[in-house]
């Protein structure tokens, strides 16, 4: 076997682990918070959140799913209170969703449980570690992301490093 083949079964292994252990752990916080809010519903209000309100749509793409997920996921999270249907301001007929006030309070509450987790796990890796394993994953994530919307087809040269 040559070196890369050997390194890209480790990094695959460890992909399936990493995967594993997110699913046992939760990546959900600590406290009364721990996992408290599912995956989809995290995402969606942290994106409404950095980008403030918009449209279905707007939102599907952000997130790199279809507006029909983005539309199911949502419906949950409007009849919780978490997120509310505004007027688009360029647009009297149209809405966007934006985050409520109860919803900014509760992804607060929750970013903060999932910080202290994330702060646990890491605690005793240096701070350069800490920024690199970030650097990396994002990076990998941008992979992902760049492979998923090729439909697969991916040159290594082009997705960009940070």
């Amino acid at each position: 076997m040559t070196s890369d083949h050997v390194l890209h079964d480790r990094l695959q292994y460890q992909v399936a682990i990493f995967a594993r252990r997110v699913e046992q752990v939760r990546i959900g916080g600590v406290g009364s918070q721990r996992n408290s809010m599912d995956r989809a519903a995290f995402l969606l209000l942290n994106r409404l959140d950095w980008q403030g309100p918009m449209g279905v749509k707007a939102l599907a793409d952000a997130l790199g799913i279809d507006s029909s997920t983005v539309t199911r996921q949502v419906a949950p999270l409007v009849d919780a209170g978490l997120v509310e249907r505004v007027q688009n301001p360029d647009d009297k007929r149209a809405v966007f969703l934006g985050l409520s006030p109860l919803g900014s309070a509760r992804l607060e509450e929750v970013r903060s449980s999932r910080q202290e987790l994330v702060r646990r796990l890491v605690a005793d890796w240096p701070q350069e570690d800490r920024e690199a394993f970030c650097e990396l994953l994002a990076r990998f994530n941008l992979s992902m992301e760049s492979y998923a919307a090729g439909g697969g087809a991916q040159d290594p040269a082009a997705v960009p490093s940070r």
